[in-house]
């Protein structure tokens, strides 16, 4: 049966892939069961953050080192740029083995590309639907029948340029903003759409063009969506829980309903094997093998009946301040700041807030 493995691993620099590779060449990683690679690199996390491609480059490299290229090239890898605040830049390999593992159910996932979409569909339910199919076909290949088993959608998706806005032009098309850090967030938004179409969160005949980006009543609480240059196409992990693996290792999410709703991801926890008053003890640090989170501006520029400023703050966008006051929040929960959050949620969990997922081994979980 097939059995999930998690590894987190620290990063010096966007192109230190060291640790991976010491982990690969020491036998602790298997190159060919490596499904995706997600990536907290510095930067801007903006359009013009080509960490994130030179982040993938030297990925890509490293395992074709070990890896056909085609086989490499099946790789996910998933780069969100900025960490912002405390947030300590790192990788999270996830590892599909076989074996005999603790009986299921237990850690799934799988993996879906899609091909490039053009510039006019972008932002529109053409990309919804695109990302629904392939959220489906990830789905199948994790072997999770049931969308409530479904706990996490980590969606890489792609922006308009000004090259790619001008090609769609030379060909008569009509592209639905030619601002391209606002195509940022409107490819987030459809690609959430598209993961709660296929989840069954929200119903496709209910859904618009005119709601995307703009109708924050409509959300999937378990999308998660980064949009970068350095795709032209989508990259799409399921993570979820199926009785067709075995394993030590779990997941469970939280929808927190704004940016410091901690006692939602305390709730997780506590489903999980891991009940904290505080923040969690050093002692179970290591049965915590990994927390994915999203991270967003509430758009009416409140926090609990407060203003706040992130949306006016001209010099620095709003999702490099989401991003380092959820993961200090986080953290303080946790007690480490190397966590995987990623800014701009739109349609992902309710206004200001966003999903957390929560990844943990139960061998190490003691009874006390």
């Amino acid at each position: 049966m097939p059995i999930a493995k998690v590894h987190r691993i620290s990063a010096a620099a966007p192109d230190d892939v060291s640790g991976i590779e010491a982990a690969i060449t020491s036998g602790h990683i298997d190159p060919k069961g490596v499904i995706a690679v997600l990536g907290k690199t510095e930067g801007n996390g903006l359009v013009n953050d080509f960490a994130r491609g030179y982040a993938s480059l030297v990925l890509s490299q490293l395992f074709q080192r070990f890896l056909p290229a085609e086989q490499a090239a099946k790789i996910c890898l998933v780069m969100s740029g900025g960490t912002e605040g405390g947030m300590a830049p790192h990788w999270t390999v996830f590892e599909r083995s076989e074996g005999n593992g603790a009986k299921g159910p237990a850690l799934a996932f799988g993996r879906a590309h899609t091909p490039a979409i053009s510039a006019e569909h972008l932002g529109r339910l053409a990309q919804v639907d695109k990302v629904a199919s392939a959220v489906r076909a990830a789905m199948a290949d994790a072997g999770i029948v049931e969308s409530a088993d479904v706990h996490f959608v980590q969606v890489k998706c792609p922006l308009l340029t000004v090259q790619r806005i001008a090609d769609a032009e030379r060909r008569g098309a009509t592209v639905v903003t030619s601002d391209t850090l606002k195509s940022m967030g409107l490819s987030r938004a459809a690609s959430a759409l598209g993961v709660a179409v296929a989840l069954g969160e929200i119903k496709h005949s209910l859904l618009r063009d005119a709601q995307i980006g703009s109708d924050w009543n409509v959300w999937s609480g378990r999308a998660s969506c980064s949009a970068g240059v350095e795709l032209l196409g989508h990259e799409i992990v399921v993570f979820g829980m199926s009785s067709a693996w075995s394993g030590p290792l779990a997941i469970d999410h939280a929808v927190m309903t704004d940016a410091i709703d901690i006692e939602s991801v305390r709730e997780a926890l506590a489903r999980l094997g891991l009940p904290v008053k505080g923040q969690l003890p050093p002692v179970e640090l290591p049965r915590l093998l990994a927390v994915l989170a999203k991270a967003e501006a509430s758009h009416d520029g409140r926090l609990r009946g407060n203003r706040h400023t992130m949306l006016d703050d001209s010099d620095i966008s709003s999702t490099r301040h989401a991003r380092a006051f959820v993961c200090g929040a986080l953290a303080g929960l946790i007690g480490h700041a190397e966590i995987y959050v990623s800014g701009g949620a739109e349609h992902q969990g309710p206004d200001g807030g966003g999903p957390v997922a929560l990844i943990v081994n139960r061998s190490l979980i003691l009874r006390a």
